[in-house]
């Protein structure tokens, strides 16, 4: 089966240890499980092991689902306008609720990613307390900083799903071998803001990491991941948030010296310094792991037929909903990208976004035609996608998702109409990045799906590092420095682009890379990259810096988090639904202006007011 760095299948034996009640906060007697089991070598790899699957959503006593992986097609995607839920009106109500902006705190999405953190916080201090009562475990330090590096990185899903005032179950807690009575406001019912707890747990996870491991333990937490991620956790702790989440100190100089250090000195899990691959199309292909780029990865293998843990986003959700004539099962048909993102991927003669994108037709469209039967009811006789694949996008677009028309990957030119469940429910386009090639299943038996991918997914890399840094630029008010990160990305983005195929469009359209002065006549549609020449205020840098994160980072579950950070999610995402509505009658909610998600109501009830909602949510 497919597995989430799983260094020993034996640790799967483990999973029992957290058990899986309403409340993730009341810790389980640490005597449950016999003592000389645990503590050693072997025993601690074990639970070890069960923490970093946790990066994967698989977290027992629930179906692995997209709400629960760190991976954020849900939260990060969905809520950031980048994908819609897919498939069917009325399938898996809940998501369909947040898809359009109906957010309640009693929505089990949610309640099932607050529960993934919580289930991941008692496994690491589960792993802490038992280092702290034994001397048998041969490198105590390396052990203890992973489990701090994944609680570290859980707690900050953490603070970005539910804000900073959440609680954090500390060893001693936990020790405690009773409910610890957490609570996130202190005797005077003020916030407890946890950023200054989720630093104290990297610092400690960085001064214990080794700068790698070696071969056959690339998915372990290193140094260098350690310091990329509380450099990220500066950047947010000194982000706008609308005045919420407790980010009155500012943390950029912290951010911006740990990123710098990361890029200019770093190196990956194979000890490689780290760089942007030359084409962006490797990034999410087989055989380009760990190649330079990747600073906190997903590790994943293909190794077996298991369909549910077969994906970042649990089960086969991405994929598309048809065999693609290949005799493979490839998905559901969830997560289609927007109409919106489409159109946020026009470009101008010199190759750079368009500013209108949202007042522009969407270039795709489909046809259903229905027959009256003789007992009245109408039967679809014939579906039909048609793109306008003369108007210029970033290459990069193509390379993410499938528009019709355009070749998918070894699949075929997609997306056929058949490999969509419903146009008037989820729109006409296929998610790409996660879909692994039909050449690379590698012979594995017919139930492993398309999104059974061998290729790692990306949590970090150095491209959202370069993005990164340009934003501290450009709030330093240096726009040469944010110029030249953001440029750099675009100018890798320029080395790749998709071919058509012979005999099918080839010779039709072409592809104007701006950036090395050529032309190619191969293209499968048009496109155009540029790079900006200059940026002449700081207003016109952040617009770049904001477009940029999208189109290189897209469908990896970024945007939603960066919108709440800016403070822009009233203004964006407003704009959004009112662009969507136009083509998905279900966008009919004015999403309101937030910066996280609601504590569950469950947690809230359980808790006998120890919890006090975000400031959001009140």
């Amino acid at each position: 089966m497919k597995k989430a760095i799983l260094y020993s299948a034996m640790a799967l034996a483990t999973m029992s240890l957290s058990s899986c009640g309403d409340d993730f906060l009341t810790v389980e007697a640490a005597g449950a499980v016999s003592e000389s089991t645990l503590m050693n070598d072997q025993g601690i790899e074990f639970l070890l092991t069960g923490a970093y699957s946790s990066l994967n959503g698989m977290i027992p006593g629930q179906w692995s689902n997209p709400a629960n992986t760190l991976a954020n097609p849900v939260f990060g995607d969905m809520l950031g306008a980048d994908t819609n839920e897919g498939t069917q009106a009325g399938d898996q109500p809940d998501w369909n609720a947040l898809e359009v902006y109906s957010i309640t705190a009693a929505n089990p999405y949610i309640l099932q990613k607050w529960q993934a953190i919580y289930e991941v916080v008692k496994r690491c201090n589960n792993i802490l307390s038992i280092l702290n009562r034994t001397d048998a475990i041969s490198n105590p330090d390396q052990i203890a900083g992973q489990a701090q590096f994944i609680k570290a990185l859980w707690l900050f899903e953490g603070i970005r799903m539910f804000g900073a005032a959440i609680p954090y179950v500390s060893v001693e807690d936990y020790d405690a071998n009773v409910d610890p009575q957490v609570s996130n406001v202190d005797e005077s019912g003020n916030y407890v803001y946890i950023w200054d707890k989720v630093e104290a747990d990297l610092k400690d996870a960085i001064s214990k990491l080794p700068a790698t491991w070696g071969e056959g333990n690339y998915g372990r937490a290193t140094s260098w991941m350690a310091k990329a991620l509380l450099g990220k956790v500066y950047l947010y702790w000194s982000s706008p948030y609308t005045g919420h989440n407790g980010t009155n100190a500012s943390k950029l100089s912290e951010a911006k010296s740990l990123l710098s250090e990361v890029l200019n000195s770093g190196v990956d899990a194979k000890g490689q310094k780290y760089k942007m691959l030359d084409d962006y199309a490797d990034l999410f292909a087989a055989g380009h792991d760990w190649d330079g780029e990747s600073i906190i990865d997903i590790q994943l293998t293909l190794d077996g037929s298991s369909i549910f843990t077969s994906a970042v986003y649990g089960g086969y959700y991405t994929g598309f909903n048809n065999t693609g004539g290949t005799g493979i099962n490839t998905g559901w048909g969830f997560i289609q990208p927007t109409y919106n993102y489409v159109n946020s991927m026009y470009v101008d003669a010199n190759g750079l976004p368009v500013a209108d994108f949202e007042s522009r037709d969407v270039p795709t469209k489909f046809t259903e035609i229905y027959e009256t039967q003789p007992d009245g009811t109408e039967k679809l006789i014939e579906r039909s996608i048609a793109t306008d694949l003369t108007l210029a996008v970033d290459p990069r677009l193509d390379i993410s998702m499938g528009r019709a028309g355009v070749p998918f990957l070894d699949w075929g030119v997609a997306p056929e109409a058949a490999w969509i469940r419903s146009f008037t429910n989820a729109g006409v386009y296929v998610t790409k990045k996660h879909i692994t090639r039909v050449s690379e299943l590698g012979g594995q038996a017919l139930t492993n799906f398309g999104t059974s991918n061998v290729k790692n997914h990306h949590l970090m890399r150095v491209a959202d590092v370069k993005l990164m840094l340009a934003e501290i630029a450009i709030r330093e008010g240096d726009l040469n420095t944010a110029l030249s990160q953001i440029n750099d990305v675009r100018r890798r983005a320029a080395n790749s682009y998709i071919t058509a195929l012979s005999g099918v469009t080839k010779g039709s359209y072409t592809y104007q890379d701006k950036v090395n002065g050529t032309t190619h006549n191969d293209a499968a549609g048009n496109y155009i990259i540029g790079l900006y020449p200059s940026f002449s205020s700081e207003s016109e840098a952040w617009t770049a810096l904001k477009r940029e994160r999208r189109a290189e980072l897209s469908f990896e579950g970024h945007r939603f988090f960066d919108l709440a950070r800016w403070g822009d999610v009233g203004e964006t995402l407003g704009k959004y639904v009112a662009f969507e509505r136009q083509y998905l009658a279900k966008y009919t909610n004015n999403p309101g202006n937030f910066t996280c998600l609601p504590i569950p109501l469950n947690e809230i009830r359980s808790a006998e007011g120890r919890f006090v909602q975000n400031e959001d949510w009140k």
